[in-house]
């Protein structure tokens, strides 16, 4: 491998604090390379060197980049690209040094150098927060001056590269913390750069979607063979990801070399990481706290619909409402998605990172949480005298750019069962041509295009039969494990719920018995109401 960055003797003081002491580190063009050490350690600081965005007063030693410079047009690449022609022009790559301490910020070859480093940061994530996520990627685009007829093209497949392009259409302020990161991947590959620094990307991530993250970065840093530099204080990522590692503490590096060695020595200096304080697996979306709503009847007094219930559901799950006719169900859906008011209790949905009270109407409140929520009813409405592609878009008033429309139609098509040749054969095709159980993809697909967080399906399997069943059974699985979608399924089919869910919570009279493991919370259905449910 080809030597790219070079630090001898790096040190750097603001003021009378020693910051930085006598660092001397090797990266090789292709290498990933971990950095442990605790908060204060001098992580951050390291990394914004290499940056190479600010100039410091008191910093000596040298911060060298290797690197191949086209002789005509001056275009900057790796060190491998050496004596290989410039793609962009009939010149030559000539091999070049660049020492960060001593070249002045304000260089042209030091921005040029500069401008192919890409970053991203624990929680700045610098993103235009009330664009949507497509305009942040061609926004990103338009700033490093590229002005080409295929601007929305290239957006797109670079959100497809960091698995999210069923979230083009989202404001970037209402995404989750992991796919704010992703979105920030997106808009810094927009470079196609040669070094990727990351700073702690998933610090503040539960750990499920941290390995989310951590994948689609690795699976980038391959697709665009990056360099990467990435800290963390915990060991776990630095050993799974890199292929070399050090230890950084109070500015100095105490270790170095092989990652699984270096954790090990970590964890020794430093005693057990406390996991705990990070979030689990699966951090609730929806919270329901003593909800009732209750109705005057002239012959009966006050009937309860619902009365004081209270329960999660985690984001990513597949959450099932079960209980014979009357029990509740429909009210409680319907509460959830904001169509009743409740007349007690709690409905709380979160929009990315905030808690949206459900009880409160207006476009920052309610609304903002309803866009992001589907539902699917029993007796869903497609327009089968219209084809497949005009049913998930001008049909539902999805207005976007034909281009973009069907790729999209085809991946959520994808997302719910269909292979892409399937999906791209029966966009032309008229809703009524389809098999029941293609009906019911595509007007699960109809919900899914507008790109919500939540799914509410009302009755999804009706009068079934078993193979079709089996059919909706997999679509919603593949919906949510290509979508990462959480899904809220109301029914009397206690079967169809035990197959499909992950949790299930059973209504009776009003109220929940038992929420839990499907299996276990449907075997306390009675007799009276088995038989119940099969009429249904």
């Amino acid at each position: 491998m080809s030597l790219f960055i070079e630090i001898n003797d790096l040190n750097l003081n603001f003021g009378e604090t020693k910051v930085l002491k006598n660092i001397n580190l090797t990266i090789n063009e292709g290498e990933v390379v971990g950095i442990l050490g605790k908060s204060g350690s001098g992580k951050t600081v390291l990394m914004h060197v290499l940056r190479g965005f600010e100039e410091y007063s008191d910093v000596s030693g040298e911060v060298i980049y290797h690197l191949a410079k086209c002789d005509s047009c001056d275009y900057i690449d790796a060190p491998s690209k050496t004596d290989e022609k410039c793609h962009l022009c009939s010149g030559v790559f000539k091999h070049f040094k660049a020492d960060f301490v001593k070249l002045p910020l304000y260089d042209p070859l030091r921005r040029k150098i500069t401008k192919r480093v890409a970053i991203m940061l624990q929680r700045t994530f610098a993103l235009y927060g009330d664009e949507k996520v497509i305009a942040n990627v061609t926004n990103a685009l338009n700033e490093i001056g590229y002005t080409g007829s295929d601007t929305l093209s290239k957006a797109i497949d670079i959100l497809d590269q960091v698995q999210l392009s069923h979230r083009i259409t989202h404001v970037a302020r209402d995404l989750s913390g992991g796919e704010k990161q992703r979105v920030v991947l997106a808009r810094q590959l927009v470079k196609h750069p040669m070094l990727l620094l990351a700073d702690e990307p998933t610090g503040t991530l539960d750990p499920n979607t941290s390995g989310i993250v951590h994948e689609i970065i690795m699976e980038t840093v391959k697709e665009y063979n990056m360099t990467m530099i990435i800290t963390s204080h915990w060991p776990d990522v630095i050993s799974d990801i890199s292929d070399k590692a050090i230890f950084l503490d109070d500015g100095k590096i105490i270790g170095q070399g092989k990652p699984e060695e270096v954790a090990n020595d970590f964890l020794k200096y430093v005693g057990t990481v406390e996991k705990e304080s990070r979030p689990s697996a699966g951090e609730p979306i929806i919270k329901v706290k003593n909800l009732s709503k209750k109705y005057i009847s002239v012959n009966r007094g006050v009937v309860y619909a619902i009365n004081d219930l209270s329960f999660e559901v985690k984001e990513g799950e597949i959450f099932g409402i079960a209980g014979v006719s009357g029990a509740g169900k429909t009210t409680t859906s319907k509460i959830l998605i904001g169509n009743i008011q409740p007349t007690t209790g709690e409905v709380f949905v979160r929009v990315g990172e905030e808690w949206i009270d459900m009880k409160v109407p207006g476009p920052l409140n309610r609304g903002r949480a309803n866009q992001y929520m589907g539902i699917l009813h029993q007796e869903y409405g497609l327009y089968i005298q219209r084809s497949v592609i005009d049913n998930l878009t001008e049909s539902i008033g999805l207005d976007l750019p034909y281009e973009l429309a069907v790729k999209k139609a085809i991946d959520t098509l994808n997302a719910t069962g269909f292979s892409k040749k399937k999906a791209e054969n029966i966009l032309s095709k008229l809703a009524e041509e389809l098999s029941e159980g293609e009906k019911h993809r595509v007007a699960l697909a109809q919900v899914l295009i507008r790109e919500p967080n939540i799914v509410i399906m009302d009755e999804p399997t009706g009068t079934m039969d078993p193979i079709t069943k089996n059919d909706v059974a997999s679509s919603i699985l593949n919906a949510r494990d290509n979508m990462a979608d959480t899904f809220i399924i109301v029914s009397h089919d206690m079967d169809f719920l035990e197959n499909v869910c992950d949790r299930v919570a059973l209504m009776r009279d009003g109220k929940i018995v038992d929420i839990g493991e499907p299996k276990k919370v449907l075997s306390q259905l009675t007799g009276k109401e088995k038989i119940e449910a099969d009429k249904c």
